[in-house]
């Protein structure tokens, strides 16, 4: 067993929790703490009411999150907000988030290791988000883009939105996991012919199309397994402790 503490400052550290910027109310890091040492952690894309009871049932002692409890600045401990605080407090259950620290991460991010899934060699990282400057990751690659989302299809479990706004062949895949298809006009500034990310607004249909850039949507769930396992085992290595991975797919 571990105590709260030390995994607090292994991650804080190992993450650089406190040096990346992030939404104003993401509160990267320990959300809510607990008293009793960590022997076992669970791991989540989503802290919700489900995967909160499904870390209790599973005797956790520290849940591990990718989309934490808050997004505003300010949240008032009523409704659904409550009942989750609440069943956390009634598990003794810790909460740790990790957002944006957590995508870009060389190690254990999500962008590095959807590359990984895809059997793609990492090149650089392009995209500037929040002030981060690389936040996706880029491939070089020479292959179909029917086989690419064939890839996706295998990596991420479901089938991919292939929006066919780039050439038949592709070469430079940027990677940038949840919903950043917005950044389909940066990777289009930086010679990309695709981008593959989780999800995106309307609009981005109409962007990758006119500028020339394929645009695979795997689900924004799908794309953002792979970093909170890889941060629970490491985790878990780190301390000799049990661990494992709850799996809520939201199917978006």
């Amino acid at each position: 067993m571990a105590e709260l503490r030390e995994v607090v400052e292994f991650l804080d550290a190992y993450l650089t929790i406190h040096e990346v910027p992030d939404y104003p109310g993401a509160l990267n890091g320990l959300q809510v703490s607990n008293r009793s040492p960590v022997e076992r952690i669970s791991a989540a894309t989503d802290a919700c009411q489900v995967t909160i009871e499904l870390a209790a049932e599973a005797g956790s002692q520290l849940l591990l999150v990718h989309h934490g409890l808050f997004w505003h600045n300010t949240a008032p401990l009523t409704g659904r907000t409550y009942r989750r605080v609440r069943a956390l407090f009634d598990a003794d259950l810790a909460l740790y988030s990790a957002h944006l620290p957590l995508d870009l991460h060389a190690e254990v991010g999500n962008n590095v290791l959807l590359a990984a899934a895809l059997d793609l060699q990492m090149e650089g990282r392009f995209g500037s988000h929040m002030g981060i400057e690389g936040l996706g990751v880029w491939a070089a690659a020479d292959l179909p883009l029917g086989e690419l989302a064939d890839r996706v299809r295998s990596a991420c479990g479901g089938e991919p939105l292939v929006i066919s706004g780039g050439p038949a062949h592709v070469r430079r895949i940027g990677i940038v996991t949840g919903g950043a298809g917005d950044m389909v006009g940066q990777a289009a500034e930086e010679g990309l012919d695709t981008l593959i990310t989780g999800e995106g607004s309307h609009h981005t249909f109409h962007d990758a199309t006119e500028l020339g850039v394929n645009l695979i949507y795997a689900g924004h769930y799908a794309t953002e397994t792979f970093g909170v396992r890889a941060l629970a085992e490491r985790t878990a290595d780190e301390f000799d402790l049990d661990w494992v991975f709850l799996d809520h797919p939201t199917g978006l």
